[in-house]
């Protein structure tokens, strides 16, 4: 039978997704060579050739995508005999940290938390704000155990490293100065603002966001100011200076004077998805963590549906901004 070396197996990994040795080489906190003598190794041991010329760069050989298919369902049993191994030394207790874009944090994080303190007292949420790319890089590096992020920017479906659990449809609201002549007019749409300077992020999540909705309804939106944190495009919302998209998740602190909008027919939303390495899911410690997160998402979901229905009769809502 082949002997399967699951460290050399996990530096193969981490050149098939890093691209290059040297980039594998600083994800490993190894050097290049060591990198290149364990994969020749691994080679050796699994009799074809895994790497090959291609340019200055190596590439992975057709076997080497083979091995890696079978290896990551055995990453995958791994996963789930840590997860159970954690929970045999812990009892019901264990860690679980997680990783998180802002707005989450406060909006679907904290109150899973709250949740779990009652129903398994003996779990530590370890809890690290962090954008989408970093997120996926901290878990794939094992730093973290579950990542939280956005839809469009989470590896796709097909990635065998990971699991994804869609969790919530974000709504995005508009954010108007109070005084804006569209702050009270019936059956507002998104295409209605076409004219307006609008406030959002240079580059990143947000702004792709911000731009694709805006492209859907038929415009391109002229950025008038770019600001990244909810706190400084509120502001300059409420200081008549532009228009802003804000998700119904980033609600805490109250501006007097910015007023939103539940656009009437085209409302965009941002979906929001949990994500695990491909078979820790059903730990002990992570599985009540994952259920929490559901719980609470389905409780926003009910609340947003409200909201969506009271528009027609509020034309007065508040922002509450994190």
């Amino acid at each position: 039978m082949t002997e399967w070396d699951i460290k050399k197996l996990r530096i193969l990994r981490t050149l098939r997704d890093r691209g290059t040795v040297t980039a594998a080489a600083e994800a490993l906190l190894m050097t290049p060579s060591a990198v290149s003598q364990q994969l020749t190794n691994l080679a050796k041991q699994l009799g074809v050739p895994l790497l090959e010329a291609h340019g200055r760069r190596v590439r992975l050989t057709g076997a080497a995508h083979l091995v890696l298919r079978h290896a990551e369902a055995v990453f995958a049993q791994l996963e789930r005999a840590d997860a159970e191994l954690d929970a045999q030394r812990r009892g019901e207790a264990g860690r679980v940290r997680v990783a998180a874009f802002s707005t989450a944090v406060p909006a679907l994080v904290v109150p899973a938390v709250l949740r779990l303190r009652a129903e398994r007292p003996g779990l530590d949420l370890r809890v690290r704000e962090a954008e989408a790319a970093e997120a996926y890089e901290l878990l794939a590096a094992g730093d973290v155990d579950l990542a939280l992020s956005l839809a469009a920017h989470a590896p796709t479906a097909g990635d065998a490293r990971f699991t994804r659990v869609p969790l919530l449809a974000d709504p995005l609201d508009l954010a108007l100065p109070a005084g804006h002549p569209l702050a009270d007019a019936p059956g507002l749409r998104l295409a209605d603002l076409s004219g307006e300077p609008w406030i959002f992020g240079g580059s990143g999540p947000w702004s792709e966001i911000t731009t694709a909705a805006c492209e859907a309804a038929g415009f391109v939106p002229e950025q008038a100011h770019s600001a990244a944190g909810w706190t400084a495009i509120l502001a300059l919302v409420e200081a008549g200076m532009g228009v802003a998209l804000v998700p119904r998740m980033a609600a805490a602190e109250r501006r007097t004077g910015v007023v939103t909008r539940v656009l009437s027919a085209d409302q965009p939303r941002r979906h929001v998805v949990a994500a695990v390495r491909r078979g820790a899911e059903e730990g002990p410690a992570l599985a009540p963590v994952l259920a929490a997160l559901h719980r609470v998402a389905a409780d926003r979901g009910t609340g947003d549906r409200e909201a969506g229905g009271r528009e027609a009769g509020d034309r007065s809502a508040i922002i509450q901004e994190n």
